[in-house]
C-alpha cells in the first residue's frame, strides 16, 4: 500500500500521543497524494505543530469510497465522482461535496530518445486504443509501441479514456501502472514507450513531453497558460471530497490549501493553481 505518514510518527508525534482530534486522514488520488498534498500538509503542520497527517495515495476511487465509508476526512480525486458513487454515498447518509483544489494537464510522454515530438488528437486516440501499433506510422522509429497506463482505480485512467480516447477501451497490450512516477520510470527506460502523467511529473528523468495538435490545429504543450486559456485538450480539475461541508481540522486544512500560501505550494509542486484558471 502506497501510504505516507507525514507527521514523523516515529518521533515527536508518538511522544505527544496524538489523538483522533489531532489527525487528518486523507485518502485517494496518487496524482495529488504523491506530491502536492504532502507538500501542503508539511507547510500546514509547520504552522500547526502536533497535527498528524495520514495520507494514503492509492487512486481516486479509493478516496471517494473512503468518504462513503467514513474512513477518511478528505478524499482526493483527480476526477469527478460518478453518479453511481454519489447515489451509493447518499444511501449511507453521506453527501459528497466536491471542492476544486487545483488543475492538471495530463501530458503525453515518450522516451527522451524518441524522434516523435508531436501527435494529433486522432493519433493519440489510435495509439492508446491499439489501432496504431507501430511507431513508424506516426513518425517514429519503426517498432512496436509499448503503452503504459494507470490502473483501473485511478481517476486519471478514466479521465484519459474520456478526454483522449472518446471513452474507448485501452489496447489489450497496455500495461497498467500504480502511479504517475511508475509510468514515467517505465517510459524513461523504454525507447518504445509512451504514457501519460500529470503535469507535475513531466520532468522525470529519461522522458520528454509530446506536443498535441488540438482541434483548432494548434500545437500545444501542457502548461499553466494552455490550461488557463483552454487550448490544451487534456486539462482537468482536481478535487477534494468531504461528507457535506468540511469542518474542524479538515476545513482548516482545505482553507489553507485554497489560500495564497497553499496555492503557491500547488504551483511549486507543478500543478495549476485554482486562481490561474477561474
Amino acid at each position: 500500500m502506497k501510504k505516507q505518514l507525514i507527521a514523523l510518527l516515529a518521533a515527536a508525534a508518538l511522544v505527544s500521543g496524538a489523538t483522533a482530534a489531532d489527525k487528518i486522514v486523507i485518502k485517494g488520488s496518487d496524482t495529488l497524494g504523491a506530491k502536492m498534498v504532502p507538500q501542503v500538509a508539511e507547510a500546514f503542520r509547520a504552522k500547526n505543530p502536533g497535527i498528524v497527517f495520514e495520507i494514503a495515495a492509492e487512486g481516486s476511487t479509493t478516496g471517494i469510497a473512503a468518504i462513503t465509508d467514513g474512513t477518511a476526512d478528505i478524499g482526493m480525486s483527480s476526477r469527478r465522482a460518478r453518479p453511481t458513487e454519489m447515489s451509493a454515498a447518499l444511501a449511507k447518509g453521506v453527501t459528497m461535496k466536491p471542492i476544486i483544489v487545483s488543475y492538471d494537464a495530463m501530458a503525453v510522454i515518450v522516451n527522451e530518445n524518441s524522434p516523435v515530438a508531436k501527435l494529433t488528437l486522432r493519433q493519440v486516440e489510435q495509439i492508446f486504443a491499439g489501432d496504431v501499433k507501430d511507431w513508424g506510422a506516426v513518425g517514429g522509429n519503426p517498432g512496436a509501441i509499448s503503452i503504459y497506463t494507470r490502473n483501473t482505480s485511478s481517476g486519471t485512467y478514466q479521465d484519459w479514456k474520456d478526454l483522449a480516447m472518446k471513452k474507448r477501451d485501452y489496447a489489450s497490450s497496455s500495461q497498467k501502472m500504480a502511479g504517475n512516477e511508475q509510468i514515467a520510470a517505465e517510459v524513461g527506460k523504454n525507447p518504445s514507450g509512451i504514457g501519460y502523467v500529470g503535469i507535475a511529473y513531466i520532468h522525470a528523468p529519461g522522458v520528454k513531453v509530446v506536443g498535441v495538435v488540438n482541434k483548432d490545429g494548434k500545437l500545444v504543450m501542457p502548461s499553466t497558460e494552455s490550461v488557463h486559456d483552454k487550448t490544451y485538450p487534456y486539462a482537468r480539475p482536481n478535487f477534494f471530497y468531504t461528507n457535506g461541508e468540511p469542518h474542524g481540522l479538515a476545513a482548516q486544512f482545505i482553507d489553507y490549501l485554497l489560500g495564497d500560501e497553499g496555492q503557491s505550494i500547488v504551483a511549486k509542486s507543478g500543478f495549476v493553481p485554482v486562481k490561474a484558471v477561474n
